[in-house]
């Protein structure tokens, strides 16, 4: 397996096994199929409600601490975020069974994020988070996170795929000493990904399923991936990427293939943000934006 080296110095696996939308009572399976697949890191967060079967996986895996690489992410917090982070780090580990995360990213980019932030800088200084880092952080949003405070995020998790491949937003990152990392890689199929011509022309020249070109694409990218399935033979397909390599030609080819947009949901729409602050709340018009047609956000989040 590949690494990514993050800016303070941790390896970070280059494709993991990411487990949203696995329902609880299939995810402690899915993991020792990964795991057993080759699989080292393993993707999860508070809002998926899994965390404890991946950490039973883990557990019964008998693989060695050191060689695996975990995430999990907080989830939107009330004020004192601060001190609510903590709790909520410390009730992720307990559920994941470690005495420590290798990746604890903020899921969001709402609410109390300095405070968020703050605690998670306690919790990197303390090593119970050896690296932290954010997810779905627009540029300027990431940008502003790293010039006031004083530990830049080590990962941005955020959507990108063939049709939204965020060259810019990498570059950005990568001036910031920010490492990229995908989710919906393989944007759940949607615009026809999986029978697309111009990409299972380029499988049928390297003899591999269009899974395989796209997560290829991201690693030649330097894009950190966690491709999801319940199924062990895709597990087995999905890692198996390190045999060969695209062309520039078909690395072009393939760049020509992004619209720009997000396939699922818009960081900036008002009615995402109020769907997420009564997710965080838990409560119902009560934001003071009841009146954003739509807000009720059914059907949006898809990380």
């Amino acid at each position: 397996m590949q690494n990514v080296t993050l800016s303070n110095g941790v390896k970070m696996p280059v494709l993991g096994f990411g487990v949203y939308q696995i329902p609880p009572e299939q995810t402690e399976q899915a993991v020792s199929e990964a795991l057993a697949a080759g699989y080292r890191l393993l993707d999860t967060a508070a809002y998926y409600s899994n965390e404890e079967a991946v950490g039973r996986a883990i557990e019964s895996s008998g693989i060695p601490r050191a060689d695996l690489f975990v995430t999990t992410k907080l989830w939107v917090q009330d004020a004192p975020a601060r001190e609510n982070t903590r709790r909520a780090a410390e009730a992720s580990l307990a559920k994941l069974g470690l005495d420590y995360l290798d990746l604890y990213l903020m899921h969001q980019p709402y609410g109390d994020v300095y405070g968020q932030w703050h605690a998670m800088e306690d919790l990197n200084r303390e090593g119970l988070a050896k690296a932290i880092g954010v997810a779905n952080f627009y540029p300027d949003r990431l940008v502003d996170l790293v010039v006031n405070n004083d530990i830049t995020p080590a990962v941005n998790q955020i959507e990108t795929h063939p049709f939204f491949q965020r060259t810019a937003d990498q570059r950005l990152m990568r001036e910031c000493g920010v490492q990229i990392q995908s989710w919906g890689g393989l944007a759940e199929g949607r615009l026809e990904l999986f029978t697309h011509p111009l990409l299972n022309e380029i499988g049928k020249q390297h003899g591999k399923s269009v899974a395989q070109v796209v997560l290829r694409w991201l690693v030649q990218r330097s894009v950190v991936a966690i491709p999801k399935s319940v199924r062990p033979e895709r597990m087995v397909e999905n890692i198996a990427v390190f045999d060969f390599e695209l062309t520039d030609d078909q690395m072009a080819s393939i760049a020509a293939l992004d619209t720009g947009a997000s396939l699922f949901l818009d960081h900036h729409d008002p009615k995402i943000v109020a769907w997420l602050a009564r997710k965080r709340l838990n409560r119902s018009g009560s934001d003071g934006c009841s009146g954003i047609p739509g807000s009720d956000g059914a059907g949006l989040l898809d990380n």
